[in-house]
This record gives C-alpha cells, structure tokens and sequence, in this order.
C-alpha cells in the first residue's frame, strides 16, 4: 500500500489504543510475575481456551496488518510490527501450542529476563501512548 496523508493518522489512532493497552498489560504482568507461573499453567490446561486466543491474536494481528501498513515513522514501525508478533504468536498457538508451552516453561526461571522484557513493552507502550495522545500531529 502506498504512503497517503492518512497514514499518520492511523498511526496515532492505533498508538491510542495499542500504548495503554500495552502499558498497562505488561506492567501489570511484571508485577505480577510470581503468581505468572501458575497463571501460565492453568491457560494451557484448557484446549478451547487456548484455541480461541491463538484466534483472536491472529484476527487483531490481520486487523493491524490490513488497516496499518505504514513504515515511516518510528512509531508506525512498533506498530506495524506488533501486528505481525501477532499474527506470529496467534498462527504458533494454534497450530503447536506445544511450542508455546515449552518456551515459556524454559523463560519462567528467569524472572529478571521476564521482567526486562514486560519493562520493555511497557517503555513502548508509554511510547506510543506518548504519540497517540500527547505529541502533536506533525504536519506532512
């Protein structure tokens, strides 16, 4: 899809919606890490459970992918690339969750990499939080 001056606006409409919610989320998953192990457990112990979030990550991951192909700007990238983490993440789950349930068996002893990684997220959702709500729009 070619560059249009809507692109930035989407950018920031889905900066909007994908900074808080992962700010939010993966704050909330750091400070809660030491019950994340049993949590972990219990989600993969229901097949259907599983089946429909690999589903739902793989339809938002589309959703992002089909509406927000814009690579221009740093935020537009995070985003464009967290709808492919998406569509990834959601295609693994459904298709061998087995490799799901393995790879996070072998990160649950490390709670320090874990909680880099959810302090990560966070840092890039306060980022896009940052340019959906506060940052000006830059004119094109």
């Amino acid at each position: 899809m070619s560059y249009s001056s809507s692109s930035p606006a989407r950018t920031r409409a889905f900066a909007r919606v994908l900074g808080p919610f992962l700010a939010i989320v993966t704050a909330v998953a750091a400070y809660r890490m030491p019950t994340m192990a049993a949590m972990f457990s219990d989600f993969f112990a229901n097949g259907a459970v599983v089946w429909i979030t690999g589903a739902l990550l793989l339809l938002c991951g589309m959703i992002i992918i089909a509406l927000h192909q814009y690579w221009r700007a740093p935020a537009a990238v995070l985003i464009s690339l967290f709808g492919w983490l998406l569509v990834l993440r959601g295609a693994i789950v459904l298709v061998a969750p087995n490799l799901m349930i393995r790879g996070g068996e072998a990160l649950m002893p490390h709670q320090t990499l874990l909680r880099l990684s959810f302090g990560l997220f966070t840092l890039i959702g306060l980022y896009l939080t940052y340019v959906g709500w506060i940052a000006k729009p830059r004119d094109h």
